[in-house]
């Protein structure tokens, strides 16, 4: 998942963009209101972490413009504001759900699972599949003829998104959008790098190769059955 990180304490920012990091997501984070909208507006993420006290404009603001601007991005507040009040406002004015500060991690990432599992790019905790080729996203498992195969966590990411469209190629543009982070730059060759790293992982040993670079476009997977 990409999530942005609203929140103006800037060592709980960082830890929680670590942690995000760690378990396999993308995180930007924004420390202020208006900074926050201004990247919910421009970037497609599958989540947002919104802090209800905030510099420029306070999250419940925030939260409330998002929706009439149109952008349905799923919002978990995390506030130190723990009363009931507090949260009743959050939930009403389009959050999804509400974290107390303090919090553990654990639950926090628990959270971002249900959210993803009620997103709409998936319904449910399904496994993802093309030919032999499978992600399950509960277990953070990947599998191809039933021989485990070890990712990391960007690997994973990357799988995922091309997983989400077989047979549909996917740009660099694309995929630095989900898989990477507002100052990643285009003119590297880092995702050409990880494409080849993932390509070796998936398709060495195997007769049929699924990851094929479409040049001058982008990235594919491709299922034999179908010819596409």
């Amino acid at each position: 998942m990409r999530i942005l990180v609203v929140e103006d304490e800037t060592r709980l920012a960082s830890f929680v963009q670590q942690g995000l990091t760690q378990a396999g997501h993308t995180a930007d984070v924004a420390s202020s209101g208006p900074a926050g909208l201004e990247l919910a507006a421009a970037v497609p993420y599958d989540a947002i972490l919104l802090d209800m006290m905030l510099p420029g404009q306070n999250g419940l603001d925030v939260l409330r413009n998002l929706r009439e601007f149109g952008i349905a991005t799923p919002v978990i507040i995390v506030s130190a504001l723990t009363d009931t009040q507090h949260v009743i406002r959050g939930l009403d004015a389009g959050a999804v759900d509400y974290l107390r500060k303090p919090f553990e991690f654990d639950e926090l990432l628990a959270r971002l699972r249900i959210v993803q599992r009620r997103g709409p790019t998936t319904t449910d905790a399904a496994p993802l599949r093309v030919a032999d080729l499978e992600l399950d996203l509960v277990q953070r498992r990947v599998t191809r003829a039933g021989q485990p195969i070890a990712l990391t966590n960007r690997e994973f990411a990357l799988l995922e998104l091309l997983l989400r469209h077989p047979g549909r190629v996917v740009s660099k543009t694309r995929i630095a959008e989900k898989v990477w982070d507002v100052d990643f730059d285009m003119g590297s060759n880092v995702i050409e790098v990880h494409m080849s790293q993932l390509r070796k992982k998936i398709d060495r040993g195997f007769a049929e190769p699924l990851l094929e670079t479409v040049v001058g476009q982008g990235y594919r997977l491709r299922d034999p059955a179908t010819r596409v």
